[in-house]
């Protein structure tokens, strides 16, 4: 089953243009078609065959000394490791993928499961990395016994918790925001909801989900010490990878090595961008609303040697029968519902409204009074004041952070959506600096706050804009890039000033998609302030006073309940301020903002 195609130049009476790209490719010589088909064939086998490279050293049992506490700096294993890293990331990726379908399908449909999962996607992003890695890393070590294995699920899913936040948020609101004719359309078809999801729902979210793909990745690059250096209930677990090389280089004072490892760093980042982020946009365009066609087309030579060969009709021989057979078992499900009826609800309804609500607030208060007796026994509610404390001073870092950075990359941002050629030229350099993992830097950071006397207070506002500012751009670009051309076009008509453009079109187009860059920019701060408040080099360690510095100290020492606290303060400031200040804004933007 094919996916709908949004942009509307396309949906043409004859086959061809109704798909140009196949049209296209039709018409191109023997010879041409056979030389794509050589080289995806080629690229395809690469692929598999790095795959099979890697996976036997995966598994391997762990050696009479234990799990290695440091790897090796040598610079001919780098392209071995910067290869185990990038398997690390994208198996993340795909499992955050996953997650994103279903979890947010069920946000967006499920009016009473939505009360649960929105509150619970803001706890869940506000967890640093290292609570999940402290509570997780003993389950994955007993699930794969004598093995690496165990340790790299555990790194994995470290990485998966720092990717799949953005992207739940991203999808569901991309759900709830639907253009009302096209959800009467799949209504008047009446599409089953397995149809509808990948007719409607996956295009229409097709645009700000790859560009918080990409973002997911370079959050994923950004804790990549954190989950390849493993330091846990006084325990470190090092696993081949381009993080732990650098945390082993700073370790070190090797600064000849760190600079090596941010070349190959970069290397990568261009390599994952020219061959699978630039195909991906280009290929994304179709999924735009628009009545008139773009007169500059985003272009990738990758994509047009796909497009050139037989691949897609290999993909779709291959999977029709997968689909049909999903097609058929989903029936029963019933036909679309898309969101939520908004009429009056029967008594019944409102009855198991209350019983829900009721369990959810029974549960809630079970384990509020269960950690506060935890928190009582163990460390004191003296503790707990101390940690509110260092969570008002990590606040005001966060707050600053994102009003800075929102003011500063909201113009830039629409400029680059709105603008293919711009975009051309400013989406790889975005993605080097996004996907770039800018801790890698925090070496040669430490050095200049130390000779400087930078205080690190200030300092870690930097280091923490450094790795989160991206979500607000890229999620600005994503909806710059979804603005109708025929709105456009229209503003150009009427001879709107710079001025009134920007305050009757650009901003309202693109203030649904900073909500949800600000959510996840201020989420990602919090995660972020966990290795931006403590940074080292060698003998040199600079500690901030606030919660990051707090947990990190806490996990690094085996301190449960120390950690349990931070988790758990940090947890409320994080829901605290998406109830009180971003959700009204998201409900502003649901209402008065979305192209219906």
């Amino acid at each position: 089953m094919t996916m709908f195609s949004f942009n509307r130049v396309d949906a043409r009476p004859d086959a061809s243009a109704r798909n140009p790209s196949t049209a296209a490719s039709d018409r191109q010589p023997f010879a041409v078609r056979l030389a794509s088909d050589v080289l995806v064939a080629a690229g395809i086998l690469a692929l598999f065959g790095l795959i099979a490279w890697i996976l036997p050293a995966i598994g391997e049992p762990i050696g009479p000394k234990g799990v290695p506490s440091q790897v090796s700096t040598n610079l001919a294993d780098l392209p071995y490791y910067a290869l185990r890293s990038v398997f690390r990331m994208f198996v993340a990726l795909f499992f955050s993928l996953v997650f994103t379908f279903i979890y947010g399908t069920a946000a967006a449909r499920c009016r009473r499961l939505s009360r649960v999962l929105i509150p619970l996607l803001d706890i869940l992003q506000s967890v640093p990395i290292l609570g999940f890695l402290s509570a997780t890393i003993t389950i994955w070590m007993v699930l794969f016994p004598g093995s690496m294995l165990g340790v790299e699920a555990a790194s994995i899913f470290a990485i998966f918790t720092s990717q799949a936040w953005n992207m739940a948020f991203s999808f569901t609101r991309s759900l709830t925001s639907e253009p009302t004719e096209l959800d009467e359309a799949a209504r008047s078809l009446q599409l089953t909801r397995w149809q509808r999801f990948w007719t409607l729902d996956v295009p229409n979210a097709m645009i700000p989900l790859l560009w918080n793909c990409m973002m997911s990745v370079g959050g994923g690059w950004f804790f990549l010490t954190a989950s390849e250096m493993i330091s846990v209930n006084n325990r470190t677990y090092a696993l081949p990878g381009i993080g732990s090389f650098v945390a082993q280089a700073a370790a070190e004072e090797n600064l000849a090595a760190i600079c090596w490892a941010i070349v190959t760093m970069v290397l990568v980042v261009l390599l994952i961008d020219v061959l699978l982020w630039k195909p991906l946009t280009a290929w994304a365009e179709k999924f735009r609303i628009t009545q008139s066609e773009s007169a500059v087309r985003k272009t990738s030579v990758v994509l047009t040697i796909i497009r050139q060969s037989h691949i897609d009709e290999m993909v779709a021989w291959l999977f029709r029968p997968v689909g049909d057979l999903l097609d058929t078992l989903t029936r029963p499900l019933g036909r679309t519902g898309g969101r939520w009826a908004a009429d009056v609800k029967s008594a019944r309804s409102r009855a198991l409204d209350v019983v829900f609500t009721v369990l959810v607030l029974a549960a809630c208060t079970f384990g509020l009074v269960q950690l506060m007796l935890v928190i009582h026994r163990d460390a004191g509610f003296g503790e707990l004041g101390q940690a509110f404390v260092l969570g008002m001073v990590t606040f005001l870092r966060v707050a600053l952070l994102t009003l800075v950075c929102s003011v500063i990359w909201v113009p830039i941002g629409a400029m680059i959506g709105m603008n293919p050629r711009v975009s051309r030229f400013m989406q790889p350099i975005v993605q080097v600096l996004a996907s770039f993992p800018s801790n890698f830097t925090f070496p040669f950071v430490t050095l200049w706050f130390v000779a400087c006397s930078v205080d690190i207070n200030w300092g870690s506002i930097l280091l923490m804009a450094l790795g989160t500012q991206w979500y607000i751009l890229f999620n600005v670009i994503a909806g710059a890039s979804q603005i109708p051309d025929d709105l456009r076009e229209m503003t150009r008509s009427f001879q709107l000033g710079r001025r009134q453009r920007w305050r009757d079109l650009i901003l309202p187009a693109v203030f649904g998609s900073w909500v949800t860059g600000g959510i996840t920019a201020a989420g990602g701060a919090w995660n972020a302030s966990i290795v931006s408040e403590i940074v080292s080099y060698g003998r040199h360690t600079l500690t901030a006073s606030g919660l990051g510095a707090y947990i990190a100290e806490a996990t690094e020492s085996g301190n449960t309940v120390k950690t349990i606290i931070g988790v758990t303060v940090m947890s409320v400031f994080v829901v605290a301020v998406n109830r009180l200040f971003w959700n009204p804004l998201q409900r502003m933007a649901e209402r008065r903002f979305t192209l219906n």
